[in-house]
């Protein structure tokens, strides 16, 4: 489980979030939802270290989480997929899988089978550079990358912005895999709504970098959603 408490983020003298509190639980998917610009993606910086928070508390498995860079979160237990992917262009895919390790006792250094099972293209293409492959393959090296680093909690950034429709419909169903796993918290931040509406368990609407709206699948109606959503 990760959990924010009244976190705040600015850049510069400009204040982006606004005391967000929420909660993320291993076995769930945790949506964040809304416009662009309403603070989703510095939400998830926030939480990986890779921008500074300005106050509120992080706790990750009951224990309280000091301000500290990225490479630390992921050692903690936290991994990331980006939006725009930023896989390695000139490494070749299975080098950049590799590049997961350094989190890894040297005894668990390989590509997990089930990874292949749920990428196969990533097998059929591990001599090629990653900046040959399409966004939509790109998107699956990303995911497969955090996966080998056998996160707590993983958060992914908007998945499904640029891919064809039926790697959206695999990522999809390798979240609801991960989730059903049980051992890991995932947020997912999306403004496909029908995609994230289908995996997620947990929803929270973001409104000028505060929380507007929250709330379960079974305590939200789709509708009243979508139009906090869209609004």
């Amino acid at each position: 489980m990760i959990e924010t408490e009244n976190l705040t983020l600015h850049y510069g003298g400009s204040q982006i979030l606004h005391g967000i509190s929420m909660t993320a639980k291993a076995g769930e998917v945790t949506c964040v939802m809304g416009t662009n610009g309403v603070g989703k993606t510095s939400l998830l910086k926030a939480l990986a270290g890779t921008h500074p928070r300005s106050g509120g508390k992080i706790t990750l498995d009951g224990q309280a989480v000091p301000v500290c860079p990225p490479q630390a979160m992921a050692r903690r237990g936290l991994a990331v997929v980006p939006q725009g992917r930023m896989i390695f262009p000139l490494l070749t895919v299975k080098e950049n899988m590799e590049t997961a390790y350094a989190l890894l006792p040297r005894s668990e250094h390989r590509v997990p089978d089930e990874i292949y099972d749920l990428f196969p293209v990533l097998k059929d293409m591990g001599h090629r550079r990653g900046g040959d492959l399409s966004g939509g393959q790109q998107q699956q090296l990303a995911i497969a990358r955090a996966m080998i680093m056998k996160p707590k909690v993983l958060l992914l950034d908007e998945p499904t912005e640029g891919i064809q429709p039926n790697i959206i419909q695999q990522i999809g169903r390798v979240i609801d895999y991960l989730k059903g796993k049980g051992d890991m918290a995932i947020i997912l931040v999306e403004q496909y709504f029908d995609f994230a509406y289908g995996l997620a368990d947990q929803f929270y609407v973001l409104k000028r970098g505060a929380v507007a709206l929250e709330g379960s699948k079974t305590t939200l109606s789709k509708d009243t959603l979508r139009a906090t959503v869209s609004v």
